[in-house]
């Protein structure tokens, strides 16, 4: 019997893509998404509005269907969170406290919740950033995911829940647009290549920071959450990698399949966030506790990014 699994923040950037692949492997009646409100595409399952701060509606929600693995998505990411700080830390902690707790009730029994390269600072080695190593944050989510990781370290020895978690880079697909954060440009790109055959970029044209196609962040959540309990040493969140790379070499790479494509640079206050980043990360622990290996390179995102957004952007917008 599988267990019934609840994605919470399942309309964002992650959580669309997430549920897609979680109800192609366990069955659309198993895998209910939710969300603070209505999704704009169709849903091909169970859906409930969800507001996660709302702990007697989250409890309701597990209880009615009697869910056993939580995916906790719902944050507000760096940029936004900058413009409100108070409500970042609201949502961002809270929501998992929520989650916490009910899983040290033994009404859960799993729970993935996703930290960050925000968690890093300015005082973090920038090159093969180590799995452990200095985290002197700089952003209200960058914080709040450091803070994490430590209650989510702390209820794992404290009361033995079963929580699993990864730092992902910043994070590119096509199946949902930009969610306010400091890498996104490497979403929105693609959008205005094909729409305006342009792009003016909030970072300089040579600010490397870590990525990740979709596909295989996608793979490595549901990778930790199906490996054996005893192999997951790392309870706070593991490192993971795929590619890194500029705002000038994505465009090098677009242009390839666009010669006519342009890209400016203006940047403004994210640069100094992504400053405050890594460029490469060191992902052994990953690798060698759970077997984590990324498969998608900067040509390959680039190609698929593309073709893709041709066919699902609105004809009338283009140029």
């Amino acid at each position: 019997m599988v267990d019934k699994i609840l994605v919470i923040g399942s309309s964002g950037q992650i959580g669309t893509e997430l549920v897609e692949e979680l109800r192609k492997r366990y069955g659309n009646e198993n895998v209910i998404a939710s969300d603070i409100k209505e999704p704009q595409v169709i849903q091909h399952g169970p859906f409930e509005i969800v507001d996660i701060l709302n702990k007697i509606q989250l409890a309701d929600i597990i209880s009615k269907y009697k869910i056993k693995e939580v995916y906790l998505l719902a944050a507000l990411l760096s940029a936004t969170a900058e413009k409100n700080p108070a409500f970042a830390w609201d949502l961002n902690m809270n929501s998992l406290f929520n989650v916490l707790n009910l899983a040290k009730e033994g009404i859960i029994k799993k729970i993935f919740w996703p930290s960050s390269i925000a968690v890093f600072g300015p005082t973090t080695p920038k090159i093969n950033t180590p799995q452990y190593t200095i985290m002197e944050p700089s952003t209200v989510y960058g914080i709040s995911k450091q803070t994490g990781e430590r209650w989510c370290e702390y209820y794992h020895k404290r009361y033995g829940v079963d929580i699993r978690s990864v730092r992902y880079p910043g994070l590119i697909g096509y199946k949902s647009k930009p969610g306010g954060g400091t890498t996104d440009y490497a979403v929105d790109i693609f959008h205005q290549a094909i729409l305006a055959k342009k792009y003016e970029c909030f970072l300089s044209e040579n600010t490397t920071l870590p990525m990740m196609y979709m596909s295989d962040a996608i793979d490595a959540t549901i990778a930790i959450m199906k490996t054996e309990d005893s192999k997951i040493k790392i309870r706070s969140s593991y490192n993971i990698s795929g590619i890194s790379f500029s705002p000038k070499e994505i465009a090098e790479e677009i242009n390839k399949l666009m010669p006519d494509f342009k890209i400016s640079y203006l940047p403004d206050s994210r640069q100094q966030i992504a400053n405050s980043w890594p460029q490469t990360i060191d992902d052994s622990y990953a690798k060698n506790d759970w077997g984590w290996s990324p498969k998608y390179n900067l040509f390959t995102i680039t190609k698929i990014m593309l073709e893709n957004l041709e066919q699902l952007l609105p004809k009338e917008n283009k140029y």
